[in-house]
């Protein structure tokens, strides 16, 4: 089961400005749909006990289907998503959250073979370690998106499952806060991946993902990749140098082979040894023939059905990796759409903002932020407005004019 239909990935999933907005507001329509899901509920086993003080103070929620419907306004790179998922920031809290929970997360490896780097990585990720874990009331948030029908019935399905948890006592309607999507926690666990694998960790009787303790959260992750499969001691994946003249049509996830093969076709890891063998594995080349090119095994399989995106999947090893002490990517990044690097876009947000156009942060990442600054400076220089990062700009800013 892939909980990456809903999971935040490490993207700060709510502001005092954005939760001030998520205020329940009238809709004769919303209401109607309610009461006729009440008999479904009850239908599925909730008793009017659980599903009337839930539901009392929950409401429509518009700024939920409004962020439900701009999830793709823009995309990354590679370099970009690992420069924000392994900053020096996340690398930093990473090792304090490491040293803070030493003894629990060790506890956690030893129950269930995943390695505290690993769920720390998770961590990180999903909430910066506690700190984002959402504050948006979720019986809300998923009874606004069942209503609204574009994944209605799947939403739904977590609006019973969260009304299910209620039912056995985990928490209350009032403590059950997460993402706009109802993703919930430390590790931003869905309703129905909470119901199968959430365990309490901690013996209160109780499986608390939203305590300010991370126990449970934490060991509810290692339980989850524990059952889809991953093996402690064993790699997600190494970074491999490429032969000249490779044949990319064998990289992907489905095209699995022998260790040997690979190394029969010249395949190396980045010192030019041969890669030690952990099974079947895949070569993958997510930023394109000329970037960083990865062997990955059977954890990385179990990486994606925490969350099916490469990116993710390659964050969080990577995160791991360096937690434990492995250095930076050695490939090469290629150039974005523009023909900009990671570093020049850093460039341009910095000018931008130097010259008044501000970019709200110099990240590299050229988001709604600083695609309306770059169409200010566009308008305020006389030049076609795009939005968009270019070289030409990039010359521009530097001389100033």
């Amino acid at each position: 089961m892939s909980l990456s239909a809903c999971m935040g990935g490490g993207v700060p999933m709510t502001t005092p400005q954005t939760t001030s907005r998520m205020r329940p507001q009238a809709n004769a329509e919303f209401d109607a749909w309610l009461a006729q899901f009440r008999t479904r509920a009850a239908s599925a086993g909730i008793n009017a006990s659980t599903f009337e003080p839930a539901l009392r103070g929950a409401g429509f929620l518009p700024d939920v289907i409004a962020r439900d419907r701009r999830q793709t306004e823009f995309t990354r790179t590679l370099e970009d998503y690992l420069s924000i998922a392994v900053s020096d920031e996340r690398l930093s809290g990473g090792r304090a959250a490491l040293s803070r929970h030493s003894s629990t997360l060790r506890a956690i490896e030893g129950r269930y073979g995943v390695e505290a780097e690993v769920i720390t990585a998770i961590w990180g990720l999903e909430s910066r370690y506690g700190t984002e874990r959402g504050d948006i009331p979720v019986i809300s948030a998923l009874a606004t998106l069942a209503f609204d029908g574009r994944r209605g019935a799947f939403f739904e399905s977590q609006l019973i499952a969260a009304l299910r948890i209620l039912q056995r006592g985990d928490t209350s309607a009032a403590n059950m806060r997460g993402s706009w999507a109802g993703a919930m926690g430390h590790t931003q666990f869905i309703p129905t991946t909470y119901q199968e694998y959430a365990v309490d960790f901690t013996g209160n009787g109780r499986r608390d993902i939203w305590a300010d303790d991370p126990a449970d959260a934490l060991a509810s992750a290692a339980n989850y990749l524990s059952r889809m499969g991953w093996t402690r001691g064993q790699p997600w994946g190494v970074e491999v140098q490429l032969p000249d003249g490779f044949n990319t049509g064998l990289a992907g996830r489905g095209s699995s082979r022998a260790v040997s093969d690979w190394t029969g076709m010249g395949v190396r890891d980045m010192n030019g040894r041969a890669v030690a063998d952990h099974g079947a594995s895949s070569i993958i080349i997510p930023d394109g023939p000329r970037g960083p090119a990865f062997m990955t095994f059977r954890n990385f399989t179990a990486l994606t059905r925490y969350n099916n995106s490469e990116f993710y999947v390659i964050g969080i090893g990577h995160l791991s990796d360096r937690l434990r002490g492995g250095g930076p990517i050695r490939g090469n990044f290629q150039p974005d759409r523009h023909g900009l690097r990671l570093g020049e876009r850093q460039e341009i947000q910095r000018l931008l903002t130097r010259a008044g156009f501000d970019t709200q942060g110099v990240d590299g990442v050229i988001g709604p932020n600083s695609q309306s600054a770059i169409s200010e400076y566009q308008r305020a220089r006389g030049m076609t407005v795009t939005g968009d990062p270019s070289r030409e700009l990039l010359e521009r800013l530097r001389r100033g004019s």
